[in-house]
């Protein structure tokens, strides 16, 4: 039976509004909000030059609403929606900036995951999956809802300082910290912080999906290079008798001096082609044979597994750490300080790796494959042919 023509009519524009609504709706995608003078509306390209980018990387980038990280936690009800559109309309274009990045990188690890049957890794399919003791970089606080996975070599340090400032874990005389930065250091990575895998799996699980939850990340070759520099170059006892000691018996045939004092003195060390070939010679990608320091990302954090609502990176941390406090509620009481200026950068790829020889390069990048693909980062030009990096190394989002 044909319906009259005016109940077609109310379809058609009813269909019209559910789509404009949800397109309003979103924070981001192929198009963000800006807003003029007047206050009026209107829909341009974001951030072109990243959307550029991750396309020719990653493909099209798709609107898909479905999944658990395909839309922000805050959409799940009409009044957050309603909250969102009022927010969106006095937001400025740094914030849509922030907003639209943190959508991307999310997007971009979700979209990954979905597909982890077919790129043939990731064998634990759920949390529940995961072992108690692989969850141990886990830190939570309880005051404020909040969890945070630390990932060595990317100033955990500092975040580890602040999550022990906002749950109050650490006390002197039974009174708080009243600055993080006043947190002796040797404290920090002690057992002031709270790990969550401390708790029955139950709790466990209903805080992860309860709290809001962050991580950050770095492209996994700078990260290589600071923990280098961090765990080699400076004299430290465990990683000189650990580490350093059997690297030199098996790769140079030496007997490296009996303390770290004097191998540090003497200038006696593992040299940074080394250390890649002991870890591209580690018997299984995916063991725990991996030290935390050079342990993948993904590995320490599970991103398939925690849907995290925040992913920040080292190279925007100065931005990225404003935004996320601002975004914790926690901004009116902790600030992070500016990162400092002597950091490992990404165009130290160049002159670290000229001496690594092709077949490592391309073994290294099968093992960290996964962060690279999860958070987004690129390969040096050339990298991976039997020549030099090349100059640039492109970070998206």
């Amino acid at each position: 039976m044909n319906m009259p023509r005016f109940v077609q009519l109310f379809f058609c524009l009813g269909s019209f509004s559910l789509v404009f609504v949800v397109f309003w709706n979103l924070d981001v995608g192929i198009n963000k909000f800006s807003f003029n003078s007047e206050h009026v509306i209107t829909l341009q390209q974001c951030s072109n030059q990243h959307q550029d980018q991750f396309e020719s990387t990653y493909g099209t980038y798709s609107l898909e609403t479905t999944g658990p990280a395909a839309l922000n936690k805050d959409l799940e009800t009409k009044e957050s929606e309603d909250a969102f559109v009022r927010s969106m309309r006095h937001a400025s274009p740094k914030v849509l900036d922030l907003q639209y990045t943190q959508y991307a990188r999310k997007k971009l690890i979700h979209n990954l995951c979905s597909r982890s049957a077919s790129l043939g890794f990731l064998k634990r399919a759920t949390l529940n999956d995961i072992p108690h003791d692989q969850l141990s970089n886990l830190i939570v606080d309880d005051r404020h809802g909040i969890i945070y996975c630390y990932i060595p070599k990317v100033a955990c340090t500092e975040w580890k300082s602040i999550m022990i400032f906002l749950s109050e874990s650490l006390k002197v005389n039974g009174v708080p910290y009243k600055n993080h930065s006043d947190i002796p250091r040797d404290q920090i990575h002690g057992n002031s912080v709270v790990y969550l895998n401390r708790s029955h799996r139950n709790v466990m699980n209903k805080k992860i999906k309860k709290y809001k939850k962050f991580l950050f990340v770095r492209h996994p070759f700078v990260r290589l290079i600071s923990a280098y520099r961090d765990k080699f170059e400076k004299k430290n006892d465990y990683f000189y008798n650990y580490l350093a000691v059997p690297i030199m018996k098996r790769y140079r045939k030496i007997s490296p001096p009996a303390s770290a004092e004097r191998a540090h003195a003497a200038g006696i060390r593992p040299t940074f082609s080394e250390f890649i070939h002991y870890i591209v010679d580690l018997p299984d990608y995916y063991s725990l044979a991996f030290q935390e320091h050079w342990r993948q990302m993904y590995y320490l954090c599970h991103p398939c597994q925690i849907e995290y609502d925040f992913v920040g990176k080292m190279e925007t941390m100065n931005e990225d750490a404003q935004h996320l406090l601002h975004f914790l509620k926690v901004d009116h009481i902790i600030q992070f300080p500016q990162s400092p200026s002597n950091r490992t950068e990404e165009s130290w790829i160049n002159d670290w790796f000229t001496k690594i020889p092709f077949e490592w390069r391309r073994k290294l990048y099968e093992i960290y494959e996964l962060d690279f693909k999860l958070f987004g980062y690129s390969l040096p030009e050339n990298f991976l042919e039997n020549a030099s990096p090349a100059q640039s190394v492109i970070s998206y989002t």
